[in-house]
């Protein structure tokens, strides 16, 4: 029953953490965004996040989130990274619906992965962030 489920590789929709500057706070964000860089929209997108450290069996909540459409060429903030959960992996699952077909695909930051030396500039967005494809 099990290998009668399949579910399309996932390409051109990645998620990123990018440091911006926040105006009203003046000070530095890290802020999670995903980007569909494909040419037709995803619906009903889904996104869970989680925080987590194996070595010091620390976890943070499960948080969902949900985009009704999420256009072409475009991208959506995700949440606001608090500096705390920065030192942990941070894992994104992202589900989402092109045209009649489901896609799932998993996204994993590694602990130590997000810090300043990693920003690359993430053409979509045209921030410096992390890109994970």
């Amino acid at each position: 029953m099990k290998t009668d489920i399949q579910i399309p590789e996932v390409t051109e929709v990645f998620m990123a953490i990018v440091k911006e500057y926040n105006e009203d706070f003046r000070c530095d964000d890290w802020n999670a965004y995903i980007i569909n860089n494909k040419e037709v929209d995803l619906e009903m997108v889904l996104i869970v996040s989680k925080g987590y450290d194996e070595d010091q069996l620390t976890e943070t909540s499960l948080l969902r989130h949900k985009i009704e459409k999420l256009p072409a060429k475009s991208f959506a903030k995700v949440e606001l990274m608090q500096e705390a959960v920065l030192k942990l992996s941070n894992f994104f699952n992202v589900t989402f619906f092109e045209g009649n077909k489901m896609f799932d695909k998993k996204y994993l930051f590694e602990k130590g992965t997000i810090k300043e030396g990693a920003l690359r500039m993430i053409p979509l967005l045209n921030k410096k962030g992390i890109l994970m494809k």
